[in-house]
C-alpha cells in the first residue's frame, strides 16, 4: 500500500506542478543572477532593465509558436525537450555576460524556450488534471515556479562566485535540467494527437470562437492591464546596492524568504478562492500590493527595506500567479486537443503587463531613482484596479442574472 502510494504521488495535482521548478531557475538566473553580474561589471541599472524586458518578450508572445505542442508528439516529449534545451541556453548566456548584444539575444532565445516548456508542461497538466484539482494544480504549478525561482537566486549567484567558468555556468545548467527527471514519473495525456494540417486549421477555428465569447475577453482584459503584475520583483534583484545589501544578503532575502513567504502564500489562496470570486481577489491582491509598493517610499534604504521589499513584493505576485493559473486550468478541460496552445494564449495575457511594466518602471528609475521607480508602479496599478473594478462588478452582475440567480436587470 505505502509503495503504490510512493508511486502514485507525481500523479497527485498538488506535486506534478512541481514539475514547473526548469522555468523558475530559468527566471532566477535571468532576473537575480544576470542583473547581480552586469551591475558587478558596472553596467547601468536602466540598460540591466532593458536588457531583462527585452529577455522577457517572448513570455508573452511565444503563444504564437504554441500549435507545434499539439502537433504529432506528445506533450510530456516536448516538455522533456525543451526543459533540457532551456538548460543548455542559460549555460551559454552565462559564459557570455561581457557581450550586452549576444547575452541579450541568448536570453531570448532561452525564454524561447523556458515559455514553450513551460506551456507543454500547462497544456499537458490542465489536461489530465481532475474534475476539481484545478486549484490544487494552480498552487503547486505556482510553487514550483516560485521554488525554482527562489533557490536559483539564492544559489546560481554563489555557484558563479565559488567556482571558475564555465565549471559555474555548467552547474547553473545541471541544476536547472534535473527537475526534468519528475517530467518522466507523469503519465502522458491520453489525448490522440492532430496532423499538422488538421491541428492549425482548428486552432485558427477554436480561437476564433474563444475571442468572441465575453468570458474570454473580460479575462484578457484583466489580465492584459497591469492590475496586479508586480514587475518591480524582476527588477529588485539589481538594486540590492541601493540598499546597501550586499550580494550574499540578495541572494539568502531572494531564495529562503521569497520562497518561504510564496508557498505560504500559495497554499492560502486557493482557500480564500473557495470564499471569494477570482476576479474581486485578484483586484483586491493589485490594490494592496499597490499600496504597499507606496508604502516603501517612506521607510529607509537599508537592507531590512530590501528584504521587506523585496519578499512582499513577491508574495502578493505570487497571490496573483496562483488566481490566474487557476483561472486558465479551469478553462482548458479534459481531451482538449488544443491544451497547450489555449494554455498559451491565456497565459501570454498575464505575462504581457510584465513585461511593459518592467520597461516602464526602468524609465520611472531612470527620471526619479528609486521613487519613481515605486511610483510609477504602484499608481498605474491603482488606476488599473479603479478601471477594472466597476467593469468586474457589472460583469459579476449580468453574469448572475445569465445564471438566473437574479431576476432584475443591472
Amino acid at each position: 500500500m505505502a509503495a503504490r502510494k510512493l508511486r502514485d504521488l507525481p500523479r497527485s495535482a498538488a506535486v506534478m506542478g512541481l514539475a514547473n521548478l526548469p522555468f523558475g531557475f530559468y527566471g532566477g538566473a535571468v532576473l537575480v543572477t544576470v542583473p547581480q553580474l552586469l551591475a558587478a561589471n558596472g553596467v547601468p541599472e536602466p540598460t540591466i532593465a532593458a536588457i531583462t524586458a527585452t529577455a522577457m518578450i517572448p513570455t508573452f508572445s511565444s503563444f504564437l509558436l504554441a500549435p507545434i505542442l499539439d502537433v504529432h508528439f506528445n506533450r510530456k516529449s516536448y516538455t522533456v525537450a525543451f526543459g533540457l534545451l532551456t538548460a543548455a541556453l542559460i549555460v551559454w548566456g552565462l559564459l557570455t555576460i561581457g557581450n550586452l548584444g549576444r547575452l541579450t539575444a541568448l536570453l531570448v532565445l532561452g525564454f524561447v524556450a523556458a515559455s514553450l516548456f513551460y506551456n507543454a508542461l500547462g497544456g499537458w497538466l490542465g489536461d489530465i488534471v481532475g474534475e476539481g484539482d484545478e486549484g490544487k494544480l494552480g498552487a503547486s504549478f505556482t510553487v514550483g515556479n516560485v521554488v525554482g525561482f527562489g533557490v536559483g537566486a539564492i544559489v546560481f549567484i554563489s555557484v558563479m562566485r565559488w567556482l571558475p567558468q564555465p565549471a559555474g555556468a555548467v552547474a547553473v545548467g545541471i541544476i536547472t535540467a534535473l527537475p526534468v527527471l519528475l517530467c518522466l514519473l507523469i503519465p502522458p495525456s491520453p489525448t490522440l494527437r492532430r496532423g499538422a494540417r488538421e491541428s492549425f486549421r482548428a486552432l485558427f477555428r477554436d480561437i476564433g470562437q474563444l475571442v468572441r465569447r465575453r468570458v474570454v475577453l473580460r479575462t484578457l482584459l484583466m489580465f492584459a492591464l497591469p492590475a496586479a503584475s508586480f514587475a518591480l520583483t524582476n527588477l529588485l534583484g539589481g538594486l540590492g546596492r541601493q540598499f546597501s545589501a550586499s550580494e550574499r544578503f540578495v541572494a539568502v532575502v531572494s531564495g529562503l524568504g521569497v520562497t518561504a513567504a510564496s508557498i505560504l502564500c500559495s497554499i492560502i489562496v486557493p482557500l480564500i478562492l473557495k470564499r471569494i470570486s477570482p476576479r474581486i481577489l485578484y483586484l483586491t491582491i493589485g490594490g494592496l500590493g499597490a499600496l504597499f509598493t507606496l508604502t516603501i517610499i517612506l521607510l529607509s534604504r537599508s537592507p531590512a527595506t530590501y528584504a521587506l521589499a523585496l519578499i512582499g513584493e513577491n508574495v502578493f505576485q505570487t497571490a496573483a500567479f496562483v488566481v490566474e493559473s487557476t483561472i486558465v486550468f479551469g478553462s482548458i478541460g479534459e481531451g482538449n486537443p488544443l491544451a497547450a496552445t489555449q494554455f498559451a494564449l491565456l497565459q501570454a495575457a498575464t505575462a504581457l503587463p510584465i513585461t511593459y511594466m518592467q520597461a516602464v518602471d526602468g524609465q520611472g528609475y531612470a527620471q526619479g531613482g528609486l521613487t519613481g521607480m515605486f511610483v510609477a508602479d504602484a499608481v498605474l496599478s491603482l488606476v488599473a484596479c479603479l478601471v477594472l473594478l466597476p467593469l468586474v462588478l457589472r460583469w459579476r452582475r449580468s453574469e448572475r442574472i445569465a445564471d438566473g440567480m437574479e431576476t432584475q436587470p443591472a
